[in-house]
């Protein structure tokens, strides 16, 4: 078994907010550290904190939470090259696995999103203009590498976001074919109502998804 160490901000059972999975009962494993800061960041108590522990003591609390999926986040988890045995160890126990990154250009010594664990979800957050990083901060290279197991994600505040995302969309430009693509609002930044007629006016080729987890607990701002 793998012997790395980790930096874990919190391990708890969850309501699967966002994705394909979104529903789901899952444990979410959350890394602490982030090398950016996102305008609309609700999990800033994981930039810093937590806990110290092998991968087999996150495998031991995993399954203790007693549900099958897991998906692992941040911050930015790939910020710990070690999360790789910790993604490795959990789909070695048969597990559905998730990861959530940012997407954005990592320092050197990360876990090149590329270099991912086959067979892992990479749920890649996709950066539109209000959310305070440039364009030219994303790791446009890693992105276009995704396949058809991953996804793509994108958090808009308005309708700047929107458009900006809509001919990202459209033209096909730095997204990969065959990749599942969503669009959410951002939480008291956008009406979902808004964003669902935008997507059927333009009829665009995305999923609509709001952040479930914040629907269900809209006053917890840790532990959902």
């Amino acid at each position: 078994m793998a012997s790395g160490k980790l930096l874990i901000n919190e391990i708890y059972p969850a309501i699967s907010g966002e994705s394909r999975h979104s529903g789901w009962p899952c444990t979410l494993v959350r890394l602490t550290g982030c090398h950016v800061r996102c305008s609309w960041c609700d999990s800033a108590h994981s930039f810093q904190g937590g806990r110290v522990l092998t991968v087999a003591e996150v495998l031991d609390e995993v399954a203790a939470n007693g549900h099958r999926l897991v998906l692992v986040t941040g911050g930015e988890p790939l910020l710990q090259p070690a999360v790789a045995d910790l993604l490795r160890a959990l789909l070695d126990q048969g597990r559905p696995v998730m990861l959530e990154t940012s997407g954005t250009r990592l320092p050197p010594n990360a876990l090149p999103l590329q270099e991912v664990p086959a067979g892992v979800c990479r749920v890649v957050d996709v950066k539109p203009p209000a959310s305070g990083i440039p364009e030219d901060a994303m790791d446009w290279e890693g992105i276009a590498a995704l396949g058809p197991v991953d996804e793509i994600k994108l958090v808009l505040a308005g309708r700047e976001d929107y458009e900006w995302a809509r001919d990202l969309v459209r033209t096909g430009r730095r997204l990969p074919a065959g990749v599942r693509v969503s669009f959410s609002p951002a939480q008291g930044l956008l009406e979902p109502r808004d964003l669902a007629g935008w997507i059927l006016a333009d009829k665009l080729p995305v999923c609509f998804q709001i952040q479930l987890h914040k629907v269900i607990w809209p006053d917890v701002e840790r532990g959902v």
